[in-house]
């Protein structure tokens, strides 16, 4: 495929959420960005929904699957579906909703800089499961650091 992604193709379309994934500066930040949106907005029903996270974590494996085939990079910069699993992962851990933006926070650096797990799964796994669990790794490392904070202080 030439031009990468082709927001007519509806796994592309999904894998940048809609084009997020396109922005400028930093696709991953946005994707993470729309995310706490999308989380901010739904009902407390949905945010702690098991069912949901599920869901989304699958949703983002199958998105990834298709839209990493249509491109030599697998973990090509305007995917952002596997940011939004993440995000909504650490999310989905947090006690409170006042701790979201530290959980934001914590998630875009440990998304940027890698840290061991996190780089060994970005390194080695080079696949569509790959791509979102280096993401979900960094989730559940921001969403269980932001409890810790939360409770110490």
């Amino acid at each position: 495929m030439n031009k990468f992604p082709n927001l007519k193709k509806p796994s592309h379309l999904l894998a940048t959420l809609f084009g997020v994934g396109k922005l400028p500066y930093g696709p991953g930040t946005w994707g993470s960005l729309a995310t706490l949106i999308v989380w901010y907005f739904c009902n407390e029903y949905i945010q702690t929904s098991v069912e949901v996270l599920i869901a989304i974590i699958l949703l983002a494996l199958l998105i990834c699957y298709f839209s990493t085939n249509d491109h030599e990079e697998k973990d090509h910069k305007s995917i952002v579906i596997d940011e939004f699993a993440g995000m909504w992962l650490a999310l989905f851990l947090i006690p409170d909703i006042t701790t979201a933006g530290l959980a934001f926070l914590l998630f875009r650096l440990f998304d940027i800089f890698k840290p061991f797990p996190i780089s060994y799964v970005d390194n080695n796994i080079k696949n569509a499961f790959g791509v979102v669990l280096d993401d979900l790794i960094a989730g559940l490392a921001a969403g269980y650091l932001t409890i810790f904070l939360y409770s110490f202080f």
